[in-house]
């Protein structure tokens, strides 16, 4: 894995945490999940072009 692959696994890991405390403190948004899984497919992408 290059460097800017693991920034993004950081990147979305570190978004997953705040989302999810977003929605236990203040209630859900489908925005926030649906830009999560926005940037988690962008980073399984990534990933997935990095190592072929």
């Amino acid at each position: 894995m290059s460097g800017s692959t693991k920034t993004m696994g950081m990147i979305t890991v570190v978004a997953l945490i705040a989302v999810t405390c977003y929605t236990v403190a203040l209630g859900s948004s489908g925005w926030l999940w649906f830009g999560w899984v926005v940037l988690g497919l962008i980073t399984l992408a990534m990933a997935a072009t990095r190592d072929s």
